[in-house]
């Protein structure tokens, strides 16, 4: 930055600002679940009055895997006993397109796995790629959903059957269609289908009923999210950049836009709402998964909390209004399945305010301007770390006027360093009348010892919120820069970029005036680069880059400007 007190100001800034992230997630205010909306009615079809009415009309949530022994209720919806082991696992459809490989189990038409096939997990071994779902285990995290009835439907305990075993989306094809089928025996069949589409992310998933029992069948779909949360998903520090995005549920309604909901909350307060046009979601660092209703459906949002060996297990759903179906009639219902990367660019077409999974906090204001702008620059250049001292350059200039401010009021300050040293001689110890007579020194010369503030204040906010645009963006997640940085989401590996960036505060530090400080502040000021490098070493590469290439501009900012009013006062 221009000087080292700028910097110090905006590192213990931000590290007040990291300290208050950590103290909300364990001690700040919980946001109370809003309350229930009353039952609605919408073209003659039924809304649940509060999606827990059918917490006890759903069989209960079981791990994908091993089957599961069912019973009729009394008011013939299945329920589960305790799981027990058969002879051999439930069968997996597998399917595979250009972005996903999906692998749903026969027990229920359950997505029980989702490799992202652009997503390593590491560089290092490029065949192991980012899987969202798991179907075992302290990491369960699966995909369900069902049609609800009091008569015979199929719900996520249910066992499906499928002609092929597994799909490949053909070359040149641009969707690829996996129909499962059941059927009751008083006449009631089922064909849940899934569609995939090359290139996207999302998987609409479809139940279409056919009616030929005697009787008018009525019920709903519903759709759910399960997963476990292990206890240690909360390590890390600066070293794991993810623990400051968000890890939770989320849900989305037009009104209320975007509330997030911790797993813990769940616990406390169920959330309840019925609306249209919204969503559900589980959020991770870079990667998010949710099921998207129609956007015309006033549908049912609840969560639910599990408890029983192991982890506890968290449910986020929706049902949908009911549907009647005469004898021998047919219906469909429908919703998708987003299964992917928080990509920017592409999210507001999938679905209204899927943006919002992209967790940029209260700076969401700044940030988004700052993505959008960066996204940009990297669609002339072609590369993100470019993209960044681009967008660097043009965040000085933005604030060259402010910083020119700055750096003269520091120049002015740099010449009255001699005289502040005789006063210091002059009146020793007496503070009071040495700061007398330099205010009255400074209103003689017009030198303002604040005119720096004003710079600082404006960008801490702006470096901030490049911050989370840098830690949040899915896009810049192992993306090369040069020579040694292949991965700029991550630390440097041999630490060069926070060395530069300490060389370039060294160098700041020649050119910026230590009036008024005393011996051991001065000490402190000079340990600030070496505190600084240790600091960023741990940061992700891109955001030293950013630093670094501010410092830098900056360093020659300050030698020309300072110069300058030097040559014009011979």
């Amino acid at each position: 930055m221009g000087n080292l007190r700028p910097v110090l100001a905006i590192g213990l800034v931000f590290l007040a600002y990291m300290l208050w992230v950590e103290w909300q997630k364990d001690y700040g205010p919980k946001t109370l679940p809003p309350q229930a909306s009353p039952a609605l009615e919408s073209s003659g079809r039924s809304v649940p009055s509060v999606p827990g009415e059918h917490v006890a009309d759903l069989p209960e949530p079981v791990e994908a895997g091993p089957a599961a022994q069912q019973k009729t209720g009394q008011q013939g919806l299945p329920t589960m006993e305790t799981p027990v082991e058969m002879a051999g696992e439930s069968p997996f459809v597998t399917v595979t397109t250009d972005v996903l490989e999906v692998e749903i189990d026969l027990l229920g038409g359950t997505v029980v796995s989702s490799r992202l096939l652009d997503y390593p997990v590491v560089l290092d071994t490029p065949d192991n790629k980012i899987n969202l779902l798991s179907k075992y285990g302290d990491d369960m995290f699966i995909a369900q959903s069902g049609l609800l009835s009091h008569q015979s439907a199929p719900n996520h305990t249910s066992q499906y059957a499928s002609g092929r075993m597994e799909y490949v989306l053909a070359e040149g094809a641009q969707e690829i269609r996996i129909p499962l089928t059941w059927e009751s025996e008083d006449g009631v069949r089922v064909t849940k289908t899934f569609v995939l589409q090359r290139g996207r992310y999302d998987i609409t998933v479809r139940h279409q009923l056919e009616n030929q029992s005697a009787e008018t069948w009525s019920g709903s779909r519903y759709s759910q999210l399960q997963r476990s949360v292990p206890a240690n998903d909360d390590d890390g520090g600066f070293t794991n950049p993810g623990r400051y995005s968000f890890n939770g549920i989320a849900f989305y309604s037009p009104e209320e836009k975007f509330e997030k909901v911790d797993f813990d909350d769940v616990v406390d307060d169920a959330y309840r709402r019925t609306h249209a046009g919204g969503w559900l979601a589980m959020i991770q660092h870079y990667f998010f998964t949710a099921w998207i209703p129609p956007e015309d459906e006033e549908v049912s949002y609840s969560t639910q909390e599990l408890k029983g060996n192991g982890w506890p297990r968290y449910i986020a759903r929706e049902v949908s209004p009911q549907q009647q179906v005469a004898p021998n009639g047919r219906t469909e219902f429908s919703s998708r399945l987003y299964l992917g990367p928080k990509l920017q660019d592409q999210l507001a077409d999938v679905a209204p305010g899927l943006g919002y999974t992209v967790n940029y906090g209260i700076f969401t204001v700044i940030s988004k301007p700052l993505y959008w702008l960066l996204s940009h620059i990297h669609s002339l250049v072609g590369n993100w770390g470019w993209a960044i001292v681009l967008l660097t350059i043009l965040i000085k200039a933005a604030f060259f006027k402010l910083t020119e401010a700055q750096y003269k009021s520091m120049a002015r300050m740099r010449k009255l360093q001699p005289r502040i040293d005789q006063l210091k001689e002059r009146y020793g110890e007496d503070r009071q009348r040495m700061s007398q007579a330099m205010m009255e020194m400074y209103k003689k010369e017009k030198v303002n010892p604040l005119g720096g503030c004003l710079p600082i204040v404006v960008q801490i906010p702006v470096f901030i919120a490049l911050y989370w645009v840098l830690l949040e963006s899915v896009e810049l997640r192992q993306a090369p820069f040069i020579l040694w940085i292949d991965n700029l989401s991550v630390r440097d590996p041999y630490f060069i970029l926070p060395l530069l960036n300490a060389g370039f505060m060294f160098a700041t530090q020649r050119l910026t005036p230590m009036a008024g400080m005393d011996p051991l502040q001065r000490k402190m000021m000079s340990m600030m680069p070496l505190v600084f490098s240790v600091m960023f070493a741990f940061f992700p590469a891109g955001l030293v880059l950013y630093w670094a290439t501010n410092a830098g501009l900056s360093l020659a900012q300050q030698y020309y400007i300072t110069r300058k009013i030097a040559a014009a006062d011979h």
